[in-house]
C-alpha cells in the first residue's frame, strides 16, 4: 500500500506514522473521528476512551481536538500499541495506552464516568475477510480486521459493557460493517442505537448516548 511506501499517513489534524503493525487508518474512520467530535462539541468530554486503538489515530486526533481531555486508548496488539506510543512522542499528545481486551485493562474507577467512547473495531466476517482484496489481507493486519466467523462478535461485547463506563449522557460511536445496521441498532438499542451512514451512502457508525440520569 502506498501509505506503507511512504511511512505516514494524514488523519484529521495529525500526520501519523503507519505500518504493518496495525490498520491503515481508512477514510471512514477519520468520519467517525468527525462524527464523535460533532456529537461532544457542545460539551467537552473530560474522559474519552479509544477501544482497539491501533496505531492510535483516533486517540490522538481526540486528543489533539480536546486538549484537557483525559484519552486513554486500549488494544489486544502490543505491536500497534508500539506504533501508537511512536505516533504519540511524534505529535507530542499525550493519551494513556493499555495493552488488553477492550475495556478490561481500563482503570476500573472510570466506570460511570467516560464522557466519549469511540471504536474501530473488528468488525469482518470470516468470509468477508477471504473476499477481501490481496493489499488487504496482505498487508493489514488479520486481527484488527476480522470480528469473528460472523463479523459482529466484538460488537455484542462493547455492547455487552459499554453501559456500565459510560458517564450520564456518555456518548457512543462505532464503526461498523455496512451491512451491520439493522444488527447494530438492536445491540445498541439501551443507547438509542443510531445508524449513520458514511460518505459513499452506507451504514457504517452506530451513535448511543446514555440517559443522563
Amino acid at each position: 500500500p502506498l501509505q506503507h511506501i511512504e511511512g505516514t499517513v494524514e488523519f484529521g489534524p495529525l500526520e501519523l506514522r503507519t505500518d504493518r503493525r496495525a490498520l491503515i487508518p481508512r477514510p471512514e474512520t477519520e468520519e467517525l473521528w468527525e462524527l464523535a467530535v460533532g456529537a461532544v462539541a457542545d460539551r467537552p468530554p473530560r474522559v474519552i476512551v479509544d477501544l482497539c486503538t491501533g496505531g492510535g489515530n483516533l486517540a490522538l486526533s481526540l486528543k489533539h481536538r480536546f486538549p484537557r481531555a483525559r484519552v486513554l486508548a486500549t488494544d489486544m496488539s502490543r505491536a500497534a500499541l508500539e506504533l501508537a506510543e511512536e505516533n504519540a512522542a511524534r505529535t507530542g499528545l499525550a493519551v494513556g495506552l493499555f495493552h488488553g481486551d477492550l475495556f478490561d485493562p481500563l482503570p476500573p474507577e472510570l466506570r460511570g464516568r467516560v464522557d466519549l467512547v469511540v471504536a474501530n473495531p473488528p468488525y469482518l466476517s470470516e468470509a468477508e475477510f477471504a473476499a477481501a482484496p490481496v493489499e488487504v489481507r496482505e498487508h493489514d493486519p488479520r486481527e484488527a480486521l476480522v470480528g469473528g466467523p460472523q463479523g459482529d462478535e466484538v460488537l455484542v461485547r462493547i455492547a455487552a459493557e459499554v453501559g456500565e463506563w459510560l458517564a450520564p449522557g456518555g456518548v457512543l460511536v462505532v464503526e461498523i460493517g455496512w451491512r451491520q445496521g439493522p444488527r447494530a441498532r438492536e445491540l445498541f438499542s439501551a443507547l438509542g442505537g443510531e445508524v449513520r451512514r458514511d460518505l459513499s451512502g452506507r451504514d457504517r457508525f452506530v451513535v448511543g448516548c446514555a440517559d443522563e440520569s
